[in-house]
Protein backbone atom coordinates (compact mmCIF):
# COMPACT_ATOMS: atom_id res chain seq x y z
CA UNK A 1 0.00 0.00 0.00
CA UNK A 2 1.33 3.44 -0.91
CA UNK A 3 1.31 5.72 2.16
CA UNK A 4 -0.12 9.23 2.03
CA UNK A 5 2.56 11.93 1.87
CA UNK A 6 3.23 13.59 5.20
CA UNK A 7 5.18 16.58 3.96
CA UNK A 8 5.56 18.82 0.97
CA UNK A 9 2.77 20.40 -1.05
CA UNK A 10 0.86 17.21 -1.83
CA UNK A 11 -2.47 17.07 0.02
CA UNK A 12 -4.28 14.02 1.30
CA UNK A 13 -7.20 13.04 -0.92
CA UNK A 14 -10.58 13.96 0.53
CA UNK A 15 -12.25 10.93 2.13
CA UNK A 16 -16.08 10.94 2.18
CA UNK A 17 -17.96 10.66 5.46
CA UNK A 18 -18.37 7.01 6.49
CA UNK A 19 -21.50 5.07 5.69
CA UNK A 20 -23.33 2.45 7.77
CA UNK A 21 -21.20 0.48 10.20
CA UNK A 22 -23.20 -2.63 9.26
CA UNK A 23 -24.45 -1.90 5.72
CA UNK A 24 -26.99 -4.73 5.47
CA UNK A 25 -28.59 -4.56 8.92
CA UNK A 26 -28.48 -0.76 9.17
CA UNK A 27 -30.05 -0.35 5.73
CA UNK A 28 -32.80 -2.82 6.69
CA UNK A 29 -33.44 -0.99 9.95
CA UNK A 30 -33.60 2.35 8.13
CA UNK A 31 -35.95 0.97 5.50
CA UNK A 32 -38.29 -0.47 8.16
CA UNK A 33 -38.47 2.97 9.78
CA UNK A 34 -39.27 4.52 6.40
CA UNK A 35 -42.01 1.95 5.76
CA UNK A 36 -43.50 2.77 9.17
CA UNK A 37 -43.42 6.49 8.34
CA UNK A 38 -45.24 5.89 5.05
CA UNK A 39 -47.69 3.40 6.58
CA UNK A 40 -48.60 5.74 9.45
CA UNK A 41 -48.60 9.22 7.90
CA UNK A 42 -47.96 12.12 10.25
CA UNK A 43 -46.37 9.96 12.97
CA UNK A 44 -42.71 10.68 13.62
CA UNK A 45 -40.26 7.77 13.42
CA UNK A 46 -36.93 7.99 15.26
CA UNK A 47 -33.92 7.51 12.99
CA UNK A 48 -31.12 8.26 15.42
CA UNK A 49 -28.17 5.92 15.83
CA UNK A 50 -27.76 4.83 12.21
CA UNK A 51 -25.18 7.46 11.29
CA UNK A 52 -23.31 9.87 13.53
CA UNK A 53 -21.92 12.23 10.89
CA UNK A 54 -22.74 13.28 7.34
CA UNK A 55 -21.40 15.80 4.85
CA UNK A 56 -22.89 19.19 5.63
CA UNK A 57 -25.54 20.36 5.12
CA UNK A 58 -27.04 16.84 5.04
CA UNK A 59 -28.40 15.60 8.34
CA UNK A 60 -27.19 12.13 9.35
CA UNK A 61 -30.85 11.09 9.13
CA UNK A 62 -31.06 12.25 5.51
CA UNK A 63 -27.77 10.56 4.68
CA UNK A 64 -29.04 7.31 6.22
CA UNK A 65 -32.15 7.43 4.01
CA UNK A 66 -29.95 7.97 0.97
CA UNK A 67 -27.83 4.94 1.85
CA UNK A 68 -30.97 2.81 2.20
CA UNK A 69 -32.77 4.07 -0.92
CA UNK A 70 -30.25 5.08 -3.58
CA UNK A 71 -28.16 2.83 -5.80
CA UNK A 72 -26.46 2.81 -9.19
CA UNK A 73 -29.80 2.79 -11.03
CA UNK A 74 -31.21 5.77 -9.11
CA UNK A 75 -31.32 9.35 -10.38
CA UNK A 76 -31.43 11.99 -7.64
CA UNK A 77 -31.89 15.75 -7.72
CA UNK A 78 -29.95 17.90 -5.23
CA UNK A 79 -31.59 21.25 -4.70
CA UNK A 80 -30.08 24.57 -3.68
CA UNK A 81 -27.99 24.38 -0.50
CA UNK A 82 -27.93 20.58 -0.58
CA UNK A 83 -26.02 20.50 -3.86
CA UNK A 84 -22.42 20.66 -2.66
CA UNK A 85 -19.25 18.85 -3.77
CA UNK A 86 -19.10 16.96 -0.47
CA UNK A 87 -22.70 15.76 -0.77
CA UNK A 88 -22.15 14.69 -4.38
CA UNK A 89 -18.99 12.82 -3.43
CA UNK A 90 -20.73 11.08 -0.51
CA UNK A 91 -23.59 9.89 -2.72
CA UNK A 92 -21.28 8.85 -5.55
CA UNK A 93 -18.95 6.93 -3.23
CA UNK A 94 -21.56 5.14 -1.11
CA UNK A 95 -24.55 4.85 -3.47
CA UNK A 96 -23.17 5.16 -7.00
CA UNK A 97 -26.32 7.09 -7.95
CA UNK A 98 -26.62 9.53 -10.83
CA UNK A 99 -27.20 13.26 -10.22
CA UNK A 100 -30.05 14.65 -12.32
CA UNK A 101 -29.44 17.64 -14.57
CA UNK A 102 -33.08 18.68 -14.14
CA UNK A 103 -35.52 17.95 -11.27
CA UNK A 104 -38.03 16.37 -13.64
CA UNK A 105 -35.58 13.54 -14.37
CA UNK A 106 -35.18 12.44 -10.75
CA UNK A 107 -36.68 9.48 -8.90
CA UNK A 108 -35.67 11.11 -5.61
CA UNK A 109 -35.15 14.76 -4.73
CA UNK A 110 -33.31 16.19 -1.74
CA UNK A 111 -34.94 19.52 -0.89
CA UNK A 112 -34.55 22.20 1.75
CA UNK A 113 -37.77 23.04 3.59
CA UNK A 114 -37.33 26.80 3.26
CA UNK A 115 -37.25 26.63 -0.54
CA UNK A 116 -39.12 23.39 -1.25
CA UNK A 117 -42.57 24.80 -2.08
CA UNK A 118 -41.92 26.03 -5.66
CA UNK A 119 -39.73 23.00 -6.39
CA UNK A 120 -42.60 20.55 -5.93
CA UNK A 121 -44.12 21.44 -9.29
CA UNK A 122 -40.82 20.79 -11.09
CA UNK A 123 -40.63 17.15 -9.96
CA UNK A 124 -42.09 14.26 -11.96
CA UNK A 125 -45.57 13.36 -10.60
CA UNK A 126 -45.82 10.13 -12.57
CA UNK A 127 -48.55 9.37 -15.11
CA UNK A 128 -51.99 7.78 -14.75
CA UNK A 129 -50.59 4.65 -16.43
CA UNK A 130 -47.38 4.62 -14.37
CA UNK A 131 -47.95 6.50 -11.09
CA UNK A 132 -45.03 4.60 -9.54
CA UNK A 133 -42.65 6.65 -11.68
CA UNK A 134 -43.34 9.74 -9.59
CA UNK A 135 -40.51 11.30 -7.62
CA UNK A 136 -40.17 10.99 -3.86
CA UNK A 137 -39.10 14.18 -2.09
CA UNK A 138 -36.88 14.01 0.99
CA UNK A 139 -37.31 17.43 2.57
CA UNK A 140 -34.93 18.61 5.29
CA UNK A 141 -36.61 20.75 7.95
CA UNK A 142 -35.38 22.15 11.28
CA UNK A 143 -37.84 20.03 13.23
CA UNK A 144 -40.82 17.72 12.78
CA UNK A 145 -42.44 19.53 15.72
CA UNK A 146 -43.10 23.17 16.46
CA UNK A 147 -44.58 24.30 13.15
CA UNK A 148 -48.16 25.09 12.21
CA UNK A 149 -50.41 22.26 13.36
CA UNK A 150 -52.18 20.48 10.49
CA UNK A 151 -54.40 17.42 10.28
CA UNK A 152 -53.84 14.44 7.99
CA UNK A 153 -56.64 12.18 6.79
CA UNK A 154 -56.54 9.22 4.45
CA UNK A 155 -55.14 5.68 4.06
CA UNK A 156 -53.22 4.48 7.12
CA UNK A 157 -55.00 6.91 9.45
CA UNK A 158 -57.96 5.65 11.49
CA UNK A 159 -59.65 9.05 11.81
CA UNK A 160 -57.21 11.94 11.83
CA UNK A 161 -53.56 12.53 12.68
CA UNK A 162 -52.31 15.92 13.82
CA UNK A 163 -48.69 16.83 13.16
CA UNK A 164 -46.39 19.85 12.82
CA UNK A 165 -43.52 20.55 10.46
CA UNK A 166 -41.31 23.55 11.21
CA UNK A 167 -39.52 25.62 8.59
CA UNK A 168 -41.91 25.34 5.63
CA UNK A 169 -43.00 28.27 3.49
CA UNK A 170 -46.67 29.28 3.92
CA UNK A 171 -47.55 28.19 0.38
CA UNK A 172 -46.08 24.72 0.79
CA UNK A 173 -49.36 22.96 1.57
CA UNK A 174 -51.21 24.73 -1.25
CA UNK A 175 -48.55 23.72 -3.78
CA UNK A 176 -48.59 20.13 -2.49
CA UNK A 177 -52.37 19.99 -2.93
CA UNK A 178 -52.02 21.29 -6.49
CA UNK A 179 -49.39 18.70 -7.42
CA UNK A 180 -51.45 15.86 -5.92
CA UNK A 181 -54.83 16.95 -7.29
CA UNK A 182 -54.91 14.32 -10.05
CA UNK A 183 -54.44 11.20 -7.92
CA UNK A 184 -52.94 8.61 -8.45
CA UNK A 185 -50.27 10.94 -9.81
CA UNK A 186 -48.47 13.14 -7.31
CA UNK A 187 -45.52 13.19 -4.97
CA UNK A 188 -44.72 11.15 -1.89
CA UNK A 189 -42.88 13.21 0.73
CA UNK A 190 -40.66 12.37 3.68
CA UNK A 191 -39.87 15.22 6.06
CA UNK A 192 -36.49 14.79 7.72
CA UNK A 193 -35.11 16.56 10.78
CA UNK A 194 -31.87 15.78 12.65
CA UNK A 195 -33.58 13.04 14.69
CA UNK A 196 -36.83 11.92 13.05
CA UNK A 197 -38.75 11.42 9.83
CA UNK A 198 -42.43 11.95 9.01
CA UNK A 199 -43.99 10.35 5.94
CA UNK A 200 -46.71 11.92 3.83
CA UNK A 201 -47.89 9.81 0.86
CA UNK A 202 -49.66 11.53 -2.03
CA UNK A 203 -53.04 9.99 -1.07
CA UNK A 204 -53.13 11.86 2.24
CA UNK A 205 -55.21 15.02 2.53
CA UNK A 206 -53.80 17.74 4.78
CA UNK A 207 -56.24 20.13 6.46
CA UNK A 208 -55.75 23.20 8.60
CA UNK A 209 -52.86 24.79 6.73
CA UNK A 210 -52.98 28.60 6.69
CA UNK A 211 -54.28 30.17 3.47
CA UNK A 212 -51.72 31.74 1.17
CA UNK A 213 -51.34 33.47 -2.15
CA UNK A 214 -49.03 31.68 -4.56
CA UNK A 215 -46.28 33.82 -6.01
Amino acid sequence: MIPFPTSGNAARPHIPSPGFADPVRDAQRCFRKLLAAISYPGRAQDLRGLLSIAPEPLYPTTAALCLALLDVETVVWLDGPLDTPDVRQFLSFHCGCKIAAHPGEAAFALLDGETAAPRLQTLHPGTPEYPDRAATALIQVPSTTGGVKVTARGPGIAEAQEFEIAGLEPEFWTRRATVNAAFPTGLDIVFVDPRQIVGLPRAICVEGAPPCTLR
